[in-house]
């Protein structure tokens, strides 16, 4: 972290989607810092083992509510002065099967949760948005800049949450940042399920030496940003004072890349150290996802100068503690 973050000791603030695995990371965070936690998440995909810790603590406040629900976000925004909003439906093939409960959570909870906010008086909500949004613009590294078209029902809900931000400032003078998260990983990410991200779903299959499948030919590459990165940009976004920073969407992400075939090799090495017939297990090959993108690479030039973000963690370092804790979790 590049900052001790005193001045938000005391303050009062919502995590949407709480009990998922960027939200409790962020309760976790916050906490330590004696910040007051309200909690808001209806458990479609949060889990209550992610939030178990906080249950008890003094500064911690769970409401069991759906960002659908207007009255819900109301009552999840009084006295709030901050909210990070991190609820939200992902994945590509989900929204692909299921487009409309995509855009009712990801767009009309967006929606209520501006709304809310705004009306509460917060000061500031910092919201996740999606390098997906980058769509099929072929361009290296990301730019906040330069977008292409959307290549799947999520992008285009994420997309709309950037234009919904811009235009409440415009129209309402309410403060928002946006944050691009590209292909994040770590402690407490989801290993199960048809959606389950790919870092989780590789480890999870290698510790029972269970061939992983990549899709394609495993030359897709992405800019993998570890946990510690995104609670750090949260931070640095929520408490920023200066003024050009407002108002803005950010890549959050390492500026580095790394193809699907170098990733397995790298957990299949780490995950070696703890059980070494792992490093025998070989991929099987699929096809190609519909609406992936095929490659992925954040320039991270302009959260360095406007929000002083120093990642943590490369891609090899937060790799080896997100092993770590999948061994000693999944087991």
């Amino acid at each position: 972290m590049t900052s001790n973050y005193k001045e938000i000791v005391g303050k009062k603030v919502l995590v949407t989607g709480g009990a998922g695995f960027i939200g409790s990371n962020l309760i976790e965070k916050l906490l330590s810092l004696k910040v007051k936690i309200t909690c808001l998440d209806n458990f479609a995909t949060g889990k209550r083992e992610n939030i178990a810790p906080f249950l008890d603590h003094p500064d911690f406040t769970l409401i069991e509510g759906d960002i659908r629900h207007l009255e819900d976000c109301r009552k999840a925004c009084e006295n709030q002065e901050y909210v990070l909003h991190q609820a939200a439906l992902g994945s590509v093939p989900r929204s692909i099967n299921d487009p409309i409960t995509s855009n009712d959570v990801n767009v009309g909870g967006f929606l209520n949760m501006l709304m809310a906010a705004k009306d509460a008086g917060v000061k500031r909500l910092v919201y996740a948005a999606s390098s997906s949004t980058y769509g099929d613009s072929e361009a290296l590294p990301k730019v906040e800049d330069n977008i292409g078209k959307p290549l799947s029902p999520y992008a285009v809900t994420k997309y709309v949450n950037e234009l919904y931000a811009d235009v409440f400032k415009k129209t309402y003078d309410f403060d928002t940042i946006g944050l691009r998260y590209f292909n994040v990983f770590g402690r407490r990410q989801d290993p199960n399920g048809p959606y389950a991200a790919v870092i989780p779903k590789f480890v999870q299959l290698l510790i029972k030496h269970e061939a992983p499948v990549i899709n394609g030919g495993g030359e897709y590459s992405r800019d993998f940003t570890y946990i510690d990165n995104v609670v750090q940009m949260n931070l640095l976004a929520m408490t920023g004072e200066n003024e050009n920073a407002v108002n803005q969407v950010y890549n959050v992400a390492c500026g580095d890349r790394t193809t699907l075939n170098d990733l397995l090799e790298f957990l299949k090495e780490y995950l070696s150290d703890f059980d070494g017939e792992i490093n025998k297990v070989e991929a099987i090959y699929g096809p190609y996802r519909k609406g992936d993108v095929p490659h992925s690479l954040a320039s991270i030039e302009k959260a360095e100068k406007l929000l002083n973000y120093k990642p943590t963690h490369s891609v090899k370092e937060g790799l080896k503690e997100a092993v770590t804790w999948y061994w000693e979790n999944l087991k």
